[in-house]
Parts: C-alpha cells; sequence; structure tokens
C-alpha cells in the first residue's frame, strides 16, 4: 500500500527550451506545477476542471520570456518587493543609494534582486505527503545601496491541499540587514477578462499611493476601507471595470490561522484562495501588462508593503540580525462549487 501512495507524487527536472525547469505532479487530483530555475518563477499550476486540464497560472510561456521577465510573472522578490522610493533608503542611520549615479525618471528600484538569477536546485523529492522543490540563491550579496548578504531559500511543495511556498532568508553577513519576501503571481480562472470574476480581500486598511505607487507617507497612507468603498473587496464582488493596483492591510486570518485572498469565476464555479500567514495583499489588475491586459490578475502576498525600508513603522518587521533566519509561507488552494 505504501509503495502504491508513493506513486501519488511525483518530482523531476526537465526543461523549456533552453531553460531547465523542475516539474512536481500529483497524479491523483491531476495537478502539476512547473517552475523554471531562472528567477525560480511558476510557470504552470495545472488542475483538472471537469475533466480537462486548466492552467491556473498566467506565467511565462517559452525559454524566451522566462530570460526577458515581462511584468515579472510569478517573480520571487527579495530582499524587498515592490518599489523602493527613488532607489534610497536610510538603515541603522546609513543613507543607501542603490542606483548611485543615476538621475531623473531613470532612478527605478523594484521586485529585489533575484529575478534574473539561476537559482540552484538544492532539494528534490516526492514521497506519501507530497512532492517537493528548494531552490537555493546566494546571489543577494553586497553591492550598491546594499552592503549585505542574504542566502535565499524557496520551497514549493504539491499536496492534497495544493500549492506551499516557503521562503527563508538567513542573514550570513556581520551586521543587521533590511529584508522582507514578496511573491509576484498572476492567475487566471478562465479565458475571458477579469470583469466577471469575483473578489475578496480580507482586508480592513487601504494602503493609499502617490502617482508614483508609493505609500503617502505617515499615517496618510492608511485609509479605512468604509472611506474608500469603490477598492472595497472585503465582501466578495465582481471586479467590474475597477483598476487595482493596490496594497492592502490589517488582514484577517481564518481560524487556522491563514489569511485567504479569494478569487472566483461564478460562471464555472471555480475558484482560488491566495493564502499567507502575515504581511499585506498586493491586488494588480495587470492594465499595464505588455501581455494579455486585464486577462489574469496578480494577487501579491507580501511581507511587509512595498517601501518597507523607508518607512518606520516596518523597522523592525524587516531587520535581521546576523545569522538570524525568517520565513515566509503563503500559497494557493483551489476551489470548487
Amino acid at each position: 500500500m505504501a509503495a502504491l501512495q508513493a506513486m501519488r507524487y511525483a518530482s523531476e527536472r526537465s526543461a523549456l527550451g533552453d531553460q531547465p525547469v523542475v516539474v512536481l505532479t500529483d497524479r491523483l487530483a491531476h495537478r502539476r506545477l512547473c517552475i523554471a530555475q531562472h528567477g525560480a518563477a511558476l510557470l504552470n499550476f495545472e488542475t483538472d476542471v471537469g475533466g480537462a486540464m486548466f492552467d491556473l497560472a498566467d506565467g511565462y510561456r517559452d525559454a524566451s520570456e522566462i530570460v526577458a521577465r515581462p511584468g515579472s510573472r510569478f517573480a520571487i522578490m527579495a530582499p524587498f518587493a515592490g518599489r523602493i522610493a527613488d532607489a534610497r533608503y536610510r538603515f541603522d542611520g546609513q543613507l543607501q543609494d542603490l542606483q548611485p549615479g543615476v538621475v531623473g525618471s531613470e532612478r527605478a528600484s523594484r521586485h529585489g534582486f533575484v529575478r534574473g538569477v539561476d537559482f540552484d536546485v538544492s532539494a528534490l523529492n516526492a514521497d506519501d505527503d507530497g512532492a517537493r522543490v528548494t531552490l537555493g540563491s546566494a546571489a543577494i550579496r553586497p553591492q550598491p545601496g546594499y552592503p549585505h548578504a542574504i542566502d535565499l531559500a524557496v520551497t514549493f511543495s504539491l499536496d492534497a491541499g495544493g500549492l506551499t511556498l516557503e521562503a527563508r532568508m538567513r542573514n550570513v553577513g556581520n551586521d543587521a540587514a533590511p529584508c522582507f519576501f514578496g511573491w509576484h503571481p498572476y492567475f487566471r480562472l478562465a479565458a475571458s477578462l477579469v470583469d466577471g470574476w469575483q473578489l475578496q480581500i480580507p482586508a480592513q486598511t487601504l494602503i493609499r499611493t502617490d502617482a508614483t505607487l508609493i505609500a503617502l507617507p505617515g499615517a496618510a497612507a492608511y485609509v479605512p476601507l468604509d472611506d474608500a468603498p469603490a477598492l472595497d473587496f472585503r465582501e466578495p464582488r465582481a471586479i467590474g471595470d475597477s483598476i487595482l493596483d493596490q496594497g492592502y492591510t490589517d488582514l484577517e486570518a481564518d481560524t487556522d490561522g491563514r489569511i485567504r485572498t479569494r478569487l472566483r469565476d461564478p460562471s464555472s464555479g471555480l475558484g482560488i484562495a491566495v493564502w499567507q500567514e502575515r504581511g499585506v495583499m498586493h491586488a494588480f489588475t495587470a492594465d499595464t501588462a505588455s501581455r494579455d491586459a486585464r486577462r489574469a490578475i496578480a494577487l501579491e502576498p507580501m511581507e511587509c508593503m512595498a517601501d518597507a525600508f523607508n518607512r518606520p513603522e516596518c523597522a523592525q518587521a524587516i531587520r535581521l540580525e546576523p545569522g538570524a533566519e525568517r520565513s515566509f509561507r503563503c500559497g494557493v488552494e483551489i476551489e470548487l462549487s
């Protein structure tokens, strides 16, 4: 019996063109994950819907897109997620500039340092409980504006509950470092526009930003959703013509400790729950995407808000002491009705 059960899950190396990938399979539930080693980007999350395989992930389609990274699809964002205002921040009294010598509109720093990194496969296995791969990188090392060293390991697991992603960041430098984790996945539930899909975000507060998508200073950044009804998705409702590129905070967890942002296509009953254990949720309807605008929605679990390096209220959450390790867990559950 144990041998038969072990056959449910499989993990293997493969390739998409010239790009190495890892494939995790649940044969019983008819689910399949494909993850590129370049950027540790999820490419596919296929599942059986009504007897046919459907890909929930709107990821990179071929080897050239894996390298070009249009839209930062399923990007691993570390040691920071989102944008850093003017590519500058201050940490432990030291002003840091991530783009020395760059001026004007060319100054832009976003989504961390590992989107273009080739991760190593440090573990790949399958057993009675699931299939998993751990992708590791030592690419976060001292560089202009970031004089710190962080080892990053990202584990993707496929089991009966769906997809789990666990990121572990260890400070291997000699000084405290600012760092936090985020994930930039794009999901689709049908071939249609997102307008008819229902969205629910269990947040109490909207993070208000300026035209550059940087949060407003101080308390002005935090708006109760009672005061922003057009962006209030506390109860499930159709996305409609809403244009979202918004962070949400003060997230409420379910009784099991997971915070679930839900997306559902009422025409098919197919839905997903993007879960996280803490942090903020950023929702993006991909209106400015270079490919297939408004045909997928990015639901981004993040350990802290964008520009956290410049937010005094985030100082403790982003601080990682020498030798210390911090982890962040999120994932995707499939819901059918």
